[in-house]
């Protein structure tokens, strides 16, 4: 399906009334905050904003105390019950503008209320690995979505992209490939699971 089809699928649902909210998942790397942004930005900000799930990371310093900083990313690694909460407060907007959190690449931390999402927009585009997965608190947040994607790009293509985003965020090539064949796999793998409990299956080429 092409991203114009995309976009047309996704003002649809906009146009239902009331607040949508659309979930784009996939594995690392599938490409899902590329979509989310490409679909928002051809709505535009009266019609669509994106929050994404990497908001609710939990903090370095958090990690490094629970032991899990070696698996930064796993499901474990997030504040599900946190990110399920905002759904349901942007399910229900009332008159308020409602803060979401967002993720940058650059600290590889998350940053508070970041993110502005109004009460007049109609259509909340969140995007991340672990939408449609169904332990460790995750379960909840598929029947919150109106509608969900996943992404299945060539795995090839989408290992090579893992790559390239660590070195560009500071590994070097050697240690980059070794995260993503440790980690971002085997995360890959759990996102995987959840497949079958999407509306659409995009291959984004």
């Amino acid at each position: 399906m092409q991203t114009t089809e995309l976009v047309m699928r996704a003002g649809a649902l906009a146009a239902r009334g009331g607040r949508r909210i659309l979930g784009i998942a996939g594995p690392p790397g599938a490409g899902k905050s590329t979509l989310a942004a490409l679909v928002a930005a051809a709505l535009g900000p009266e019609r669509a904003v994106v929050v994404p799930m990497d908001g609710f990371h939990l903090a370095q310093a958090e990690l490094d105390r629970l032991g899990r900083a070696d698996r930064k990313g796993a499901p474990d690694t997030f504040d599900a019950a946190g990110y399920v909460c905002l759904l349901r407060r942007l399910r229900s907007p009332g008159e308020a503008v409602v803060y979401a959190p967002a993720f940058d690449r650059s600290l590889e931390e998350p940053v508070a209320g970041s993110i502005p999402v109004g009460p007049a927009v109609p259509l909340v585009i969140t995007e991340g690995n672990y939408l449609l997965h169904d332990a460790e608190g995750w379960a909840p947040v598929r029947a919150l979505l109106d509608e969900a994607w996943y992404l299945a790009p060539d795995d090839a293509v989408r290992v090579d992209r893992l790559v390239g985003r660590h070195v560009r965020h500071g590994k070097d090539p050697a240690r980059a490939r070794a995260w993503v064949a440790r980690s971002d796999e085997a995360n890959a793998a759990l996102v995987a699971r959840g497949r079958h409990r999407a509306d659409l299956v995009v291959d984004p080429g």
